[in-house]
């Protein structure tokens, strides 16, 4: 790829790790099926060079402070909530399926801080 400038960047896909966590979740959600091959989309094309591309890719992504390396998805209206762990590589941007779950169950993890370090995936 190159920039507007003529200098050559490197694309930087996306690694999604734990795709089957998303698959065994929306097995067991019917209705946020459709969300989640939407966000999955999305990723397929997304292009992240620092955390905050996360945002343009995510308008109502929500990336988590206190040295985390966490962002929260609102996915299907902010019906439901994803908490992904995510590292940048030299060549990929690595994106760790940490929780899925209601907005509901999310405000319960919040309420209690666990939103920085649970890991069920």
């Amino acid at each position: 790829m190159v920039n507007l400038c003529g200098i050559f960047t490197l694309l930087m896909k996306v690694h999604l790790i734990r795709k089957e966590t998303i698959q065994a979740y929306t097995l067991k959600n019917a209705r946020s099926k459709s969300s989640f091959r939407l966000w999955l989309t999305a990723i397929r094309f997304a292009d992240w060079q620092a955390p905050e591309d996360i945002q343009d890719t995510f308008g109502a992504a929500d990336l988590l402070g206190n040295g985390s390396n966490r962002v929260v998805f609102d996915i299907g209206g902010n019906n439901y909530r994803m908490i992904c762990k995510y590292a940048f590589g030299e060549k990929q941007v690595h994106l760790f399926v940490c929780w899925i779950g209601t907005h509901a169950a999310y405000d319960k993890l919040c309420k209690h801080n666990e939103q920085y370090t649970v890991n069920l995936y």
